[in-house]
């Protein structure tokens, strides 16, 4: 934090000049109510659902939710273009500046072209069969190369080819993406739900009645032993960074192995949190203290809005600071901004207030001794 007696220097498109100190700033220093924050980072979001907003019941639990999902998504093109528009309003209006967004079409690529948000594009890449592995695979690699092919000259566009989670990819799916993943942010929905350990370590657990509503026969799959992080985590080895998506159900020894993990590849792994989301679906909440115990690198997601109320990085900030009040403000609003900069590969020009970046600029009003509170506000300044 830069204190109280710093002073942002900022030319009109938001870029920051300089800091200096307020005796140095002369009379026309603009002074605020509040606390200045660099623009929010949604780490997780799915904005090709906005238009599920409500659609799907809260406390499903999640086998249903993603079987509602799969089957209900599909509503004209023009329904569609309209909520991810207002989504990404929405986003705007809460401070948010840069996205890593989940895709499985093209129906977000067009307000993308806009250029209004920085965008890291995670290309989901599923299939639990083997013998579907070859198409879904070329149909990953289309849709990568039409948003790699974006023209954008404000915000340089980054996308990679991501597992969507370790019960929908199968071996043969892993060997064909596990090249590409050399340098690249990759993004994967981990142990949502307790079931996911239990497929992995047993072949129980709620998801064999998933597959089973999907019409999948399952048997070629063979229980490793393992947790479901365990079982996957040593095929992220050539990522630059990780993001491991929800983490509702993780334990002790799957942190310990993360932790390993990345100290022999050389690998940054992020943990991002998606509370409302987790409690929509699941009536859950993640162990923060936990993650905080072994130093974790957490950052903030708010997952779509099939799956959550609002797009607002501040309502999550609430949410964990309703159950756990004692976490500092600068460490919540840390993971908020700097670290998702750093894990989504912004961070030359968000995340902070350093000379040359152009981050944004959020006033924060309201806060309750200190800390944010169920009145605290976000006002986008620039």
């Amino acid at each position: 934090m830069l204190g109280p007696d710093a002073v942002l220097v900022t030319d009109e498109q938001g870029k920051i000049v300089d800091i200096i100190h307020k005796e140095a700033g002369g009379e026309n220093i603009q002074q605020l109510t509040g606390i200045l924050s660099p623009g929010f980072i949604n780490c997780h979001c799915h904005l090709e659902l906005s238009h599920m907003k409500g659609r799907v019941p809260e406390n499903t639990g999640l086998v249903d939710f993603v079987f509602k999902v799969v089957n209900e998504r599909h509503l004209p093109e023009e329904k569609i273009a309209a909520a991810i528009t207002e989504a990404e309003n929405e986003m705007l209006a809460n401070g948010i500046v840069g996205v890593g967004d989940i895709c499985n079409n093209l129906s977000t690529l067009p307000q993308k072209q806009l250029q209004r948000i920085a965008y890291y594009n995670f290309i989901e890449v599923s299939g639990w069969l083997p013998a579907v592995a070859e198409k879904r695979w070329e149909k990953s690699l289309e849709l990568y190369q039409a948003f790699h092919n974006i023209q954008n000259l404000q915000f340089t566009i980054q996308n990679s080819l991501v597992p969507h989670a370790p019960y929908s990819v199968s071996d043969n799916l892993w060997k064909l993406m596990r090249p590409l993943f050399s340098g690249k942010t990759i993004s994967i929905h981990n142990q949502e739900t307790i079931f996911e350990d239990d497929l992995f370590l047993s072949g129980t657990g709620d998801f064999n009645r998933m597959y089973r509503m999907m019409q999948m026969d399952t048997s070629f799959f063979t229980p490793t032993g393992k947790s479901s992080l365990q079982s996957y985590i040593e095929k992220l080895d050539l990522a630059q960074n990780v993001v491991l998506v929800h983490n509702t159900f993780m334990r002790e020894e799957d942190v310990v192995a993360v932790s390993r993990q990345s100290s022999v590849v050389s690998q940054s792994c992020y943990y991002c949190l998606c509370v409302n989301a987790n409690r929509y679906i699941e009536n859950a909440f993640p162990p923060i203290e936990m993650f905080r115990k072994h130093h974790a690198e957490m950052v903030i997601g708010t997952d779509s809005l099939a799956s959550n109320w609002h797009l607002s990085i501040l309502d999550e900030l609430k949410t964990i600071s309703g159950s756990l009040p004692h976490i500092p403000l600068n460490e919540l609003l840390q993971w908020a901004t700097h670290n998702g900069a750093k894990a989504l590969q912004m961070n030359e020009r968000l995340g902070s207030f350093e000379k040359g970046k152009t981050p944004g600029v959020l006033l924060i009003e309201h806060l309750e001794n200190g800390i944010i509170g169920e009145g605290t506000m976000v006002k986008r300044l620039l």
